[in-house]
């Protein structure tokens, strides 16, 4: 105990050479300063204003080299660069366990060094220590009768932050480079806002992500997962919707919530989370910027825009699909993160596993596969009705760019990956062709989705089920990697 502070018993500082047993202290650690916290709020609640505060602390691991670079050139993660003190606060460690574990170990083997997991000075605050229990709420500020941020610690947003993935120089306060992208506040806040927006916990997310624009896609998802479902052999173990209701077998009732979140958000999951999960993004980068923005904390494997988009070339058919090689960045979203002469790389694993599935589902190879898919520039924009404005600006953009297909989310997704280091890739389907007198109307909607719905969906089902056996080091290339990278993913 500190004057007017209320603290847990101190815990010293352990080093370790197995990442098993780093991961166990690390789940220690954090138990213990949520029980503390629980149990000073809860007395709080019943009793009233406290003597003093009560402040507890996320662990963090920390990790000296004193060696430079290492043999083998070809890893892209699993090591630091130079010498130095790298250090990283841990959330969660429970739902982080597999990730940490991998994380961690490869730290050891590569360097032969120990990790060192203890204490950290960051407070934990009780908003999120809370989250863990859906049967406590925090009051609002004014509910209690004292301040709540007289007596607990509350989020700081000097600890919330992308800093590190922005790649801003940033160094926490004791010099100690950051051993991981995000902060230990910095996920707490993803995980609380990717249950309000999606109403599923993140404990359910899977390892590879696939967003859509599309209501449509979810009912062929459902009905796909209740197919792998009556399936024992396809690995698939259950299904979940918004509000957390999941079924194990495919005849179950899923009885989902008479609200619907902002991003109704599915998980078809695998024991060990190698799943996939289907997010429906709604229309425009904001919401796009904003799921990928949470999910990226959860460091997804892969993730996958398969939505619809405007066709614009003549060429072009309805139901035809766009494979994506190159971005044209209007939706300006993430111009303050990620300038916009910053090139977004088409990944090669990422391509390879579209364009296979793409033949897998349609039967289609070679020559005769450009009668339905055009590879090349996808356009995305902030307003869309841009057509009733002048054209003659956006489309002179759109042909010197050589764009093909036009939307307002697949650049965004893109870009967000690159930025977080997250595979990302894109294969659009042609809904309308406004350049060319074809617009999205509702006669020809409904016939296109009948149509291409479900084939749509099968395809990026299979890219990503296609990318699982992919061994991890290669899917994450290094082309996604800058000067001074982490050495956790």
């Amino acid at each position: 105990m500190t004057t007017g502070i209320n603290t847990p018993a101190p815990r010293p500082t352990e080093s370790f050479t197995s990442a098993a047993a780093a991961v166990d202290r690390l789940i220690e650690l954090y138990d213990e300063a949520v029980a503390y916290l629980s149990q000073a709020f809860a007395n709080a609640v019943t009793s009233g204003m406290p003597d003093g505060r009560f402040r507890a602390f996320y662990p963090e691991i920390r990790f000296t080299s004193k060696s430079y670079g290492l043999s083998d050139s070809r890893l892209s993660f699993g090591h630091v660069a130079t010498p130095g003190t790298y250090s990283t606060t841990v959330t969660r460690p429970r739902l982080f366990a597999n990730y940490l574990r991998q994380q961690i170990d490869l730290l050891i083997k590569n360097h032969d060094c120990p990790v060192e997991i203890g204490p950290s000075d960051t407070p934990m605050p009780v908003h999120f220590a809370m989250a863990n229990d859906d049967a406590i709420t925090v009051p609002h500020e004014g509910a209690l009768t004292f301040s709540l941020r007289d007596v607990f610690d509350v989020p700081d947003l000097s600890t919330t932050h992308d800093d590190i993935v922005n790649g801003t120089g940033f160094t926490y306060p004791d010099g100690s480079q950051p051993l991981a992208p995000f902060t230990a506040q910095r996920v707490d806040y993803s995980l609380a806002r990717l249950a309000h927006y999606t109403a599923t916990a993140p404990d359910h997310f899977q390892n590879h992500v696939l967003f859509t624009n599309y209501q449509f896609y979810v009912e062929e998802f459902e009905a796909y997962a209740r197919m792998v479902l009556s399936d024992p052999k396809s690995g698939y173990t259950g299904f979940v919707a918004p509000g957390n209701v999941e079924i194990t077998k495919s005849d179950e009732a899923l009885v989902q919530p008479a609200k619907m979140p902002q991003m109704p958000t599915y998980h078809l999951k695998r024991a060990d989370g190698s799943g996939i999960t289907l997010v429906n993004i709604g229309v425009g980068p904001s919401n796009a910027k904003t799921a990928t923005d949470h999910i990226a904390v959860l460091r997804p494997h892969a993730w996958l825009m398969v939505g619809h988009c405007a066709g614009l070339r003549n060429s072009q058919r309805l139901g035809d699909f766009v494979l994506a090689h190159a971005y044209l960045r209007e939706d300006h979203v993430l111009d303050d993160d990620l300038p916009v002469w910053v090139p977004i790389p088409a990944l090669a694993e990422i391509q390879i596993a579209l364009e296979s599935a793409v033949e897998e589902v349609t039967e289609l190879q070679g020559f005769e596969l450009k009668r339905i898919m055009r590879t090349g520039t996808v356009a995305t924009i902030d307003n869309r009705n841009w057509e009733l404005r002048d054209q003659s600006g956006p489309v002179q953009r759109l042909s010197q760019s050589r764009a093909v297909a036009l939307d307002m989310e697949s650049a965004t997704i893109a870009a967000n990956g690159f930025r977080f280091r997250v595979p990302y890739g894109t294969l659009l389907c042609v809904s309308d062709k406004p350049l060319h007198g074809e617009l999205k109307l509702p006669g020809m909607a409904s016939d296109f989705y009948k149509t291409q719905v479900a084939r749509h969906l099968m395809i990026g089902v299979r890219a990503m089920e296609s990318l699982r056996e992919m061994p991890l080091e290669r899917i994450h290339s290094r082309k996604l990697r800058s000067f001074e990278e982490t050495a956790f993913l």
